[in-house]
Parts: structure tokens; C-alpha cells; sequence
């Protein structure tokens, strides 16, 4: 089992796809990139963003319920991918220390991490499946980065004749 990293999630294109990516925190360094839905992708987008809604979303109900039953949440791991889906657990301890496992999918289990800064895990079998090697960035993203900063620091004044 290898400790991760939250990268973050970004929208893939040209499928306009969320995409959840964790990277393998030593050794490596292998990417783990997990398709998810656009309300996952927005929970865990504002939790790393330290958002706070003014009513509990499902995530944060659900850290409520774990609260309020005396238990506490000590970590998630990446479990395995099977048919193409990928599969992770919530790690519980509850009140009188017994630790407990709930089977739950990946984007939940980094939401739930991202609020409570609990660590996240992989698998070594879901790594060698499906991690994939540190990319250095590619030439398109370092042009798009460019043009990103000249747009926050353009004026009008730069386009007089």
C-alpha cells in the first residue's frame, strides 16, 4: 500500500470529463488518475479550496453522523479496479477503538480525506494497474500557463498604437 498525494481534479478534455488525480507521495511518483462525476469533482474542489457551505453538503453530513456516533475517520485507501472501475474503503475507528471498513468509491473517499486531513492510500495491485509514470508538463500546457499569467497582467494600455 503506498501513501498518495491529492493532486487535485481537472476536467478532461476532449471527453469534458472530471478527472480525480492522486499522486504516489515517495518512491515513483506515479500518477493515479480516476474518472469521477461533476458533483464529486465540485466536492472535493471546494474542501481543497477550504470552502465552507452554509448548509452541509453530503460529505460533510456524513463526517457529522461519524461525529455523532463517537467514531472518527482515519484514513482511505484506493482498494482495487475491477472491470474498468475503481473501488476504495473508508477507514473508521469508533468509540471503543474497533476499527471498521466501509466500502465506498474513490471520489467520496477523497472528499471525505480532503475535510478531515486524514491520509489516502493506494494499493500497490491499483498502482500497477493503473498508475501511470510522472509526466514532466507538455509544451501545450506551459504555453496555456503563459498565455494565463500575460491575461491576469494585460491592460489596455498595451494594445495602443
Amino acid at each position: 500500500m503506498r501513501r498518495m498525494d491529492l493532486v487535485g481534479v481537472r476536467v478532461e478534455i476532449p471527453a469534458n470529463t472530471p478527472l480525480l488525480l492522486l499522486r504516489e507521495a515517495e518512491g515513483e511518483g506515479r500518477l493515479l488518475p480516476i474518472y469521477i462525476g461533476s458533483p464529486e469533482a465540485a466536492a472535493i474542489h471546494s474542501a481543497m479550496e477550504g470552502i465552507v457551505p452554509p448548509r452541509p453538503m453530503t460529505h460533510d453530513l456524513l463526517l457529522d453522523v461519524i461525529k455523532a456516533l463517537g467514531a472518527q475517520t482515519v484514513g482511505v485507501v484506493v482498494t482495487e479496479m475491477r472491470d474498468h472501475t475503481f473501488h476504495a474503503s473508508l477507514r473508521l475507528e469508533l468509540a471503543d477503538g474497533e476499527m471498521r471498513t466501509l466500502s465506498c468509491r474513490p471520489s467520496d473517499a477523497c472528499a471525505i480525506a480532503v475535510r478531515t486531513e486524514v491520509p489516502i492510500y493506494a494499493s500497490d495491485e491499483v498502482l500497477e494497474q493503473a498508475g501511470r509514470p510522472a509526466e514532466e508538463p507538455d509544451e501545450s500546457e506551459e504555453i496555456i500557463d503563459e498565455f494565463q499569467e500575460f491575461l491576469e497582467n494585460v491592460s489596455p494600455e498595451d494594445f495602443a498604437s
